[in-house]
């Protein structure tokens, strides 16, 4: 199995996490973890996808996050969990 790690930071609003996760869908991206907090009125989310079985190649995806990001005021990056490993290798 191909995983990434996604993250979600910015201002918590209503929508969140069904954007993020149609958006998932829609590229055949499967949410397998996901974690997400609310401090005071800022949301962080965490979520580990399967990318195995993409429709469309990881960068075009991931720039499709970003522009999600973008129009929702929020930082949205997927990272596959290749480049994840290695940079928080000790």
């Amino acid at each position: 199995m191909k995983k990434a790690v996604l993250t979600v930071i910015g201002k918590d609003m209503v929508g969140i996490l069904a954007k993020v996760s149609a958006m998932c869908a829609s590229h055949n991206a499967n949410v397998v973890e996901v974690t997400q907090s609310v401090m005071q009125e800022m949301f962080a989310m965490i979520m580990l996808i399967d990318i195995s079985a993409l429709n469309t190649d990881f960068s075009a995806m991931s720039d499709h996050f970003a522009n999600l990001g973008k129009e929702m005021g929020l930082s949205i990056h997927v990272m596959h969990e290749d480049i994840f490993n290695s940079m928080h290798r000790i």
